[in-house]
């Protein structure tokens, strides 16, 4: 198991990647609990941690008396071609994933928008910048520019960045625990600077992402602005209706797709 991915996390998508993979078919009932539990090593309660999402997504249903089945939704079942995730999934999903193989790091002067956004002191002129061209399968899909105060970004190495993920050395060796993250999307172009990192032809579509990471205690501690791909990249939203008493609802669920 990944220390950096919760273990139900990593169980429900490894069920995906069977179902995926006709391990579980279309229809067919998947093994119980129990004997998910004995096969991955972990409790009762985290492979029920698993399946229940995995309900929620609507690849899994229960049959009363029966068991637990693997949807019947093609459409849905297809859709894990794209290696499709949540979007709150997609941070870990795309951590674990994701290949550095390009690092630079910077101190510079404080942008206007970072130091309002992190909430910073006007005394905190400088500020630490860490940039990445990232690599899904030998193929460049992302650059990304962080932010970071100068305290924390000074006890980050360009050595680290290149053998871990950023957020797994903030979290693990530097101890930072998070509770949220506002996330910020819309339409972009690669500018002189991201077609040149990525090899990619000036203007190309880009889907811009900005991320900001709070601690426990709500302080904004991390600014990330990164634009992924538009030949590589989709955003996917599957709506469904739910009807209750005498109203009806619809609900989505949010997908970065990789293709």
């Amino acid at each position: 198991m990944n220390n950096l991915l919760p273990v139900y996390y990593q169980i429900k998508e490894t069920i995906k990647g069977w179902i995926f993979d006709k391990k579980f078919k279309p229809g067919q009932k998947i093994s119980s609990a129990e004997e998910l539990a004995k096969h991955f090593g972990v409790s009762y309660v985290t492979v029920r941690q698993a399946i229940e999402h995995l309900k929620q997504e609507g690849f899994l249903v229960s049959k009363r008396g029966s068991g637990t089945f693997v949807s019947n939704d093609q459409f849905l079942i297809n859709s894990l071609n794209t290696e499709a995730r949540g979007f709150m999934d997609e941070i870990f999903y795309q951590v674990q994933r994701a290949k550095t193989k390009s690092v630079e790091t910077n101190v510079i002067e404080t942008p206007a928008i970072v130091r309002e956004k992190l909430r910073l002191n006007p005394e905190d002129r400088t500020i630490y910048q860490i940039k990445r061209v990232r690599f899904l399968d030998d193929v460049s899909f992302s650059f990304a520019t962080n932010y970071i105060p100068l305290e924390i970004g000074s006890r980050i190495s360009q050595e680290e960045l290149l053998k871990k993920p950023l957020l797994q050395i903030l979290a693990q060796d530097l101890g930072i625990e998070f509770s949220e993250a506002l996330q910020v999307i819309q339409a972009s172009f690669a500018d002189q600077e991201v077609s040149e990192k990525l090899g990619i032809a000036l203007g190309s579509p880009m889907l811009f992402i900005e991320r900001i990471l709070y601690t426990k205690h709500g302080k904004p501690i991390q600014m990330l602005q990164a634009r992924y791909r538009g030949d590589l990249f989709k955003y996917i939203i599957r709506l469904k209706n739910i009807r209750a008493k005498n109203e009806s609802v619809w609900i989505h669920h949010d997908r970065m797709s990789s293709e």
